[in-house]
């Protein structure tokens, strides 16, 4: 079972924690899904010039969609495991999609990004050296998911559930990693 941030002890008071949220993924998804629905069914009987089903009908009828298709991707298999990231002053804590947590000093960074990978917001994090990376809790699936990368082994993380958002985390990152490589 994945370790939890509340399991562990922060490396510093001033510790930020960002992590994967179901619920505002299933609002997220259900308002998308929904106001897609109502949207494509309006569209649809103005092309057809079918019969106009009542306002409410349509919107019952996107709703049930959204609820249903919203609450199967909360709850797969890729969608529960946890991802969580938090900074502080002693450095960055990550686990990734129900991984073991790392900690890495910030010293130990070589190079930290968040980019966009088609419609995944995605945090890559490449350590100085390997062994500078300090596992957190043992006894796991092991720690976040490494990746061959242009710097070297970078650890990967999926920060689409991520609360606060992806931003946050990209302004997080830049106010403590002054005078050290910059996040993109």
């Amino acid at each position: 079972m994945a370790t939890e941030p509340e399991q562990v002890e922060a490396p510093a008071r001033d510790a930020v924690l960002f992590r994967s949220s179901p619920a505002r993924t299933f609002v997220t998804l259900f308002a998308a899904l929904t106001l897609t629905y109502v949207v494509a069914a309006l569209v649809l009987d103005a092309v057809a010039g079918g019969d106009r089903d009542p306002w409410w009908s349509t919107l019952a009828q996107g709703a049930v969609i959204a609820v249903l298709v919203a609450g199967g991707y909360t709850v797969c298999a890729r969608a529960a495991l946890t991802t969580w990231v938090r900074i502080s002053a002693g450095g960055m804590e990550l686990a990734a999609q129900g991984s073991d947590p790392v900690l890495l000093a910030w010293d130990d960074i070589a190079a930290v990004s968040v980019r966009r990978s088609g419609l995944r917001t995605v945090l890559d994090v490449t350590p100085v050296d390997l062994d500078r990376v300090h596992p957190v809790a043992g006894e796991g699936p092991g720690g976040p998911t490494l990746r061959d990368g242009p710097e070297g082994a970078t650890f990967t993380a999926d920060l689409t559930q991520v609360w606060p958002g992806p931003r946050a985390l990209r302004r997080e990152l830049d106010r403590r990693l002054v005078g050290q490589p910059q996040a993109s």
